[in-house]
């Protein structure tokens, strides 16, 4: 059964350099690092559906119908990453939720974790927990076996839904200023959280220091994504 521990050290999220200056894709091997397909796939896989179980309860608890029409697309979207990547299981075993089953408690309990007090608090926790995996296990999916990386990237790059979640939370911070202070200190809290799934993935070698310093600009580049997102939505990540 996999687990989630905190570390003993605080987690820094690294911060952007001057804002507008592109950052290079880290040039990391993550062979080593990468760990073997199926449970790539298990993870990934239950990750997505667990996003849209999420995606799902934010639908039919969105106070207008607008709402309920602009974040219906996005939940079927996971739903669909989720089924193409159930399809890559499929490829080598017969049962997926076999593939799956070890990663579920786990991600079952981030996902409460991360719920959120009120709706505005899910939405953002759903914009995060999207943005950070997808482009994690996207760097992950470099290192896998038998050229399957490719066609990782292209499941899990498709469209995700975010814009319309951003849309809907940078209007309600127009009409309520205090609440972008208060998403904003929400989604740095729901980072921590998320990277501690993203470290589970990684497969470590018996030299854990140099993992760590392998992984480490991989972690920049995801984070620098995610604070150019945060920004987007006058967010201070």
């Amino acid at each position: 059964m996999f687990t989630f521990r905190r570390p003993k050290v605080r987690l820094e999220v690294p911060r952007l350099k001057p804002r507008g200056e592109a950052l290079q894709l880290p040039r990391v091997n993550l062979a080593e690092l990468t760990p073997a397909l199926l449970p790539y796939l298990g993870q990934a896989a239950y990750i997505q559906l667990s996003l849209f179980e999420s995606l799902s309860r934010i639908v039919t608890q969105a106070p207008t119908v607008a709402h309920k029409e602009s974040l219906g697309p996005a939940a079927g979207q996971a739903l669909d990453k989720h089924e193409r990547l159930v399809a890559e299981i499929r490829r080598h075993v017969s049962d997926p939720a076999v593939i799956m089953q070890p990663f579920a408690a786990a991600i079952d309990d981030y996902r409460e974790v991360v719920a959120g007090a009120n709706w505005y608090e899910a939405l953002t926790s759903l914009y995060v927990s999207a943005g950070i995996l997808d482009d994690f296990f996207i760097h992950l999916a470099a290192g896998l076996e038998n050229g399957s990386g490719p066609r990782m990237v292209q499941i899990l790059d498709a469209e995700s839904g975010r814009q319309a979640i951003a849309t809907i939370v940078a209007e309600g911070i127009a009409n309520d200023p205090k609440l972008g202070s208060h998403l904003a200190m929400w989604g740095r809290r729901v980072v921590g959280d998320t990277l501690l799934v993203a470290r589970s993935a990684i497969h470590h070698t018996d030299n854990r220091n140099s993992d760590e310093q392998r992984i480490e600009p991989v972690f920049t580049e995801v984070i620098a994504a995610h604070t150019r997102r945060m920004d987007g939505l006058g967010l201070t990540a």
